[in-house]
């Protein structure tokens, strides 16, 4: 066999469904080895970013590397930005890209650039096959990317290479061992979380990484803590527990701002700094100089940062917290007064309009809860729309919500929403856009069309870029650089074969969605937001007094 068709059949080997990319002169070979496979399917998408977008979905939703391919030079430079944002919110993905044969690549030569120079300061780890070792190489890739925390690989495979004659056998996959906390730091953590007045926890995406939900639940009911999760964390509590108080990441200031000021120990469990930086972590105004402490249970150890100095549980997450509790084998029989008055203020807390036209965007979010079911999926892009869904939307269930975060690049949702498709064919997807997220990433409807998946996807039409002008407003009291027009987004839907709809009044949201998340095919929601309620949003938040 050649060196394309063992790459292939490693690829087999590692559990590969799908490899998302774009034909190209350069990677014709390799293309040709998929299409020879009986396992993996090849979906083509519109461009390379796109493809990227879809196997960083994949890898978050799965656990499991997704893998996009590239030819050389502008396709491998344009499927850049998904990788980086695998990079960023820590989902596996291994990138292949092809490049010019080895003769020209130290000169001047047609489309050539050092595409795996360019890679590095993305991924985790890379080789430039040159034909030998492709099944260590193989593997590893795939190890590297799984390997807490998890990320992009990049395999460069020059032209010539490709087709050259090359031997081996896949490697088996194997579990990546984690190790376990002593028993003495298992100790100290429980004297801690023994000895605290006001703790709270805070839940990062590490946790639905190592499937710890369960094990989390368990841990907040036990000890009777408080929990507020991240937006990549979304779901790993249902919004409806008796512990549960909100997402973090706001950066404004919010009633949980209030409970972690009054904290004296706040224990993060599978927290990533880039969801939602300690900075934000003030001091109790009321004690300034009483220094607070945190536990930090995460895979890897916690990040060098002066305002997150913290004792470490390092280890696999689920079995330090079931350490934890057979510590603690006994419910916590402390009261929590601070908590219950969290609970109280996040009754009375910041509550935005829901009626008018065009819509508020909590009717919004508040429409998108009631189509969807506990396991169904909501992705959202890139925009203000984020913040909104990020702070208000009720998650039930782990990996249920996914949001570019670390990275936050538009056109993301489309892609994203192929991959949930094609992984869960049963569930309902809604991707909530942006009119200019959704123009980035409007020629994927295609690829979902001609792969016959149906899910939805709504517009926030504000006719311009929300986010930015919402900013924009805030420091310098207008707009600017932020508006333009859009296109008749039902006849645009319709033209790629799709189902187009339009929001015209109030109150038809709701039947709308209904009839879109029952249609076969992809369905286009063109939905007028007002987002004027923007700025109230951030007046009630800097008003936040806490009476703690």
């Amino acid at each position: 066999m050649n060196v394309c068709e063992l790459l292939v059949e490693c690829l087999e080997g590692e559990g590969t469904s799908y490899v998302f990319g774009l034909p190209g002169e350069e990677n014709i070979e390799f293309l040709h080895a998929i299409k020879k496979s009986r396992k993996l399917a090849f979906v083509l998408t519109r461009d390379e970013r796109g493809a990227s977008f879809m196997a960083a979905a994949w890898g978050r939703l799965s656990g499991r590397p997704g893998v996009c391919v590239s030819t050389l030079g502008p396709g491998a430079i344009n499927m850049l930005p998904g990788v980086a944002d695998a990079f960023l919110d820590f989902a596996p993905l291994v990138a292949v890209t092809a490049q010019k044969n080895l003769s020209e690549t130290f000169k001047e030569a047609h489309q050539y650039v050092d595409i795996f120079s360019m890679y590095k300061p993305v991924t985790k780890w890379g080789a430039s096959i040159r034909g030998k070792n492709i099944p260590e190489i193989v593997r590893k890739a795939f190890r590297v990317a799984q390997t807490e925390k998890p990320g992009p690989t990049h395999l460069e495979l020059p032209e010539d290479v490709a087709g050259i004659e090359a031997e081996g056998q896949p490697m088996a996959p194997s579990p990546i061992p984690y190790p376990e906390p002593p028993e003495e730091a298992i100790a100290t953590a429980i004297s801690m979380l023994r000895t605290a007045a006001s703790p709270i926890a805070i839940a990062g995406g590490g946790v639905i990484r190592a499937g710890a939900s369960k094990e989390l639940l368990k841990f907040i009911r036990r000890f009777g803590i408080p929990v507020a999760t991240t937006f990549m964390a979304m779901g790993a509590v249902p919004a409806d527990n008796e512990f549960y108080l909100s997402t973090v990441g706001l950066q404004q200031r919010d009633y949980i701002s209030c409970g972690l000021e009054r904290a004296d120990l706040i224990i993060t469990i599978g927290y990533d700094p880039v969801e939602f930086s300690p900075r934000y972590w003030r001091q109790n105004p009321l004690a300034p100089g009483k220094r607070k402490s945190f536990i930090h249970i995460g895979a890897t150890p916690a990040e060098t940062d002066v305002a997150y100095q913290s004792f470490e549980l390092v280890g696999d997450i689920k079995h330090t917290l079931r350490s934890l509790l057979r510590k603690r084998s006994e419910k916590t029989e402390k009261e929590r007064p601070y908590f219950t008055r969290l609970k109280e203020m996040e009754k009375k807390a910041v509550r935005p309009e829901t009626r008018g036209y065009p819509l508020k965007p909590l009717r919004i979010i508040r429409e998108m809860r009631a189509a969807l079911g506990g396991k169904d999926v909501l992705i959202s892009d890139v925009g203000a729309h984020k913040f909104w869904i990020a702070r208000f939307y009720e998650a039930m269930s782990p990996g249920t919500v996914l949001i570019s975060n670390g990275l936050s690049s538009m056109g993301f949702a489309i892609p994203s929403a192929i991959s949930a498709k094609l992984l869960c064919p049963e569930r309902k997807v809604i991707a909530a856009v942006g009119d200019g997220g959704f123009l980035m990433s409007l020629p994927d409807i295609e690829t979902a069309q001609r792969l016959s998946l149906s899910f939805t996807v709504l517009i926030w039409n504000d006719g311009g870029y929300g986010l930015i002008g919402w900013k924009q407003r805030l420091k310098y009291g207008e707009e600017f650089f932020t508006t333009f027009g859009n296109p008749d987004f039902v006849r645009l839907a319709e033209s790629f074969g799709a189902k187009g709809f339009r929001v015209e009044k109030e109150d038809e949201l709701g039947s709308i969605l209904k009839s879109a998340l029952n249609s076969k095919g992809v369905s286009v929601i063109d939905c007028p937001v007002d987002y004027n309620e923007n700025l109230k949003l951030t007046d009630r938040l800097g008003e936040i007094i806490c009476p703690m």
